[in-house]
């Protein structure tokens, strides 16, 4: 009878506030009106949980061989690309900047849209019909009776002594991307100062076409011409990581991903997604691990290999045996078991980038609640500041850069054949397993 009673009661209540709402607040403070929101998981992630793990070398490095020094944290949840980013969607993104530069000398009305809602003082600006684009492709071999783009497009392509057998083949030095993001770090640090908005507002203009040519330049007098020439072009390469981007192009990658994302969120009225950016080394850790404590490798270890005798990654064995894992070069970012978080290859396959800034000290002055160590390096900044946090090993590495703790860095300006990258984006609301 109680339990009749309480529900009665719940749905009265229920109505009331209901029947409030849509006849005014009466002079309450009720709250401002929204949508209701479900968290989704972003297409190609997976979902990592917050949760603490103890940061650092294990109990079996009795060598002490690690540099920074084990440090219990605590990270939030977030969503990880499930893979390494794949030379397809680095594609799209290059694709993208192509074709925004191709309709800019186009200039056919047909390829422009006025959005709604567009400010007065924004009139004289152009939005790209990206509906349109994909029904009809800027470089588009022309149908019968109708006008080819190629010769408006032909600045795009190289010209004279630069061309072989008179091919149309794309300048790619002319795909550039530029973005502004925000510097919250820099903001917070000068709250108290008389600053301008734009003192803390990141801009940058980043080539974006992959460095090819890092297949011969990491490796002295090493055939990998066809590597060169295929890698990122060829299909049958469509699902291998994407090499040869340097930091600040991952970095730009991730901000045109957030960008892409927004446009389709406001079509439909709807809130947009945290922004996606590279994770911090401490997420990577975090997530290499998938919940397993005091281990070597994301799949557990002590060992390489299991019990069959199989390697469990994409590396260098013994003195140089790179095909006895199954591949000689890279391999497809699927390849072998995820680990307990549903992650593929966070050790082995290619090394990734982070976004924290190297320090060899960093874990005894960072936070333990969601720490990072990020530094935004001028272009006149001497080197040492330039360096980022690489993490997982590579194909061409060795098994110590494959645990879970190894940590080494790069120069952001600097591309190499065996540093790839996957994004991160953070969970707005509460942990996806609490219930209430």
């Amino acid at each position: 009878m109680k339990q009749i009673y309480f529900l009665v009661l719940t749905v009265l209540v229920g109505g009331l506030l209901s029947s409030c709402s849509k006849r005014g607040d009466r002079g309450e403070v009720i709250g401002v009106s929204a949508r209701s929101f479900r968290a989704e998981v972003p297409y190609g992630m997976v979902y990592i949980p917050s949760g603490t793990f103890l940061m650092g070398q294990t109990d079996q490095d009795i060598t002490f061989a690690q540099i920074s020094q084990t440090k219990q944290v605590t990270i939030p949840a977030f969503f990880m690309d499930q893979t390494e980013i794949t030379n397809s969607q680095y594609r799209q993104f290059v694709n993208w900047v192509r074709d925004s530069i191709a309709i800019g000398y186009l200039n056919d009305q047909k390829y422009y849209i006025t959005p709604k809602g567009a400010a007065a003082n924004s009139a004289n600006k152009k939005y790209i019909n990206w509906d349109y684009v994909k029904k009809y492709p800027v470089f588009r071999a022309a149908k019968k009776g109708q006008a080819d783009n190629a010769s408006k497009l032909n600045n795009m392509f190289y010209q004279g002594d630069d061309r072989i057998f008179d091919r149309n083949e794309l300048d790619v030095r002319m795909l550039k991307y530029s973005y502004a993001i925000p510097d919250y770090r820099a903001a917070a640090n000068n709250a108290n100062k008389a600053k301008k908005r734009s003192d803390f507002i990141i801009r940058d203009t980043i080539p974006v076409y992959p460095d090819t040519l890092v297949w011969l330049r990491d490796f002295s007098y090493a055939a990998n011409e066809p590597m060169v020439e295929g890698y990122f072009s060829h299909p049958s390469y469509r699902n291998y990581p994407v090499v040869g981007v340097t930091w600040r192009q991952a970095r730009a990658f991730t901000v045109w991903r957030g960008r892409y994302n927004d446009a389709y969120q406001d079509k439909r009225h709807l809130p947009h997604r945290s922004a996606y950016e590279l994770p911090t080394e401490e997420e990577f850790e975090y997530a290499a691990r998938g919940g397993r404590i005091g281990t070597d490798y994301p799949w557990g270890g002590p060992y390489i290999k299991n019990a069959k005798g199989c390697l469990l990654a994409n590396f260098k064995p013994g003195r140089g045996n790179y095909s006895d894992d199954g591949g000689t070069y890279t391999v497809n970012v699927k390849s072998y078991f995820p680990n307990d978080y549903g992650l593929y290859n966070m050790a082995g396959n290619v090394a990734e980038w982070t976004s924290s800034a190297f320090d060899p000290s960093a874990s005894t002055f960072v936070n333990d609640l969601a720490p990072t160590f990020n530094y935004e390096a001028k272009a006149n900044d001497k080197e040492v500041l330039k360096r980022k946090v690489v993490r997982g090993g590579s194909w061409k590495d060795i098994g110590y850069f494959l645990q879970n703790s190894s940590r080494t860095y790069e120069y952001q300006d600097t591309a190499k054949s065996y540093i790839g990258f996957r994004s991160v984006t953070h969970f707005q609301g509460r942990d996806l397993r609490d219930k209430r």
